[in-house]
């Protein structure tokens, strides 16, 4: 799974499995993926944000392109390999729903940052295969996604505390 995957399926995710599923399950998902990475949002706010990498914590917003659908975007970001780190992220949809999902990034290193890119199939209820391709800096993150029904863009940065 990836990134850009994850963020693309967020509209898709509301829009299609809401009315399959039902909102229920969708709110009770979002309750406890908020509570889980709530802490561990705080537990990473202890780790001073890194002077070089893209490490830590990241928080912005994403919108989709197809619809204007938008929200808050947060993600921690770990080291998994010299060539990925694992990204967690939580999203906000109208306000009141949450989503969280963990991906991993695969990563090029170039001059002051990286570039990632990549593809996944999140399943029929979440849109199908996304492709994705992004770079980020130790300052700024910035990714697009594209799949079948849907395309956009998120954008981060450094939160101040």
């Amino acid at each position: 799974m990836n990134v850009n995957a994850w963020f693309g399926s967020l509209c898709q995710f509301i829009a299609t499995a809401l009315p399959r599923v039902g909102g229920l399950a969708v709110l009770l998902t979002g309750v406890t993926s908020c509570s889980n990475f709530g802490r561990e949002w705080k537990e990473a706010a202890r780790t001073p944000t890194p002077a070089t990498g893209i490490a830590g914590r990241w928080e912005g917003t994403w919108v989709s392109e197809a619809n204007g659908h938008s929200g808050r975007l947060r993600a921690i970001l770990t080291p998994a390999s010299e060539a990925s780190y694992q990204a967690r992220f939580h999203a906000r949809y109208a306000g009141i729903l949450s989503f969280g999902y963990t991906v991993t990034l695969l990563t090029t290193n170039e001059s002051g940052g990286v570039r990632f890119g990549g593809q996944a199939d999140l399943g029929k209820f979440a849109g199908g295969v996304y492709t994705y391709a992004g770079q980020a800096t130790p300052t700024n993150f910035f990714s697009t996604y594209k799949s079948k029904g849907d395309h956009g863009r998120f954008e981060m940065r450094r939160p101040l505390q």
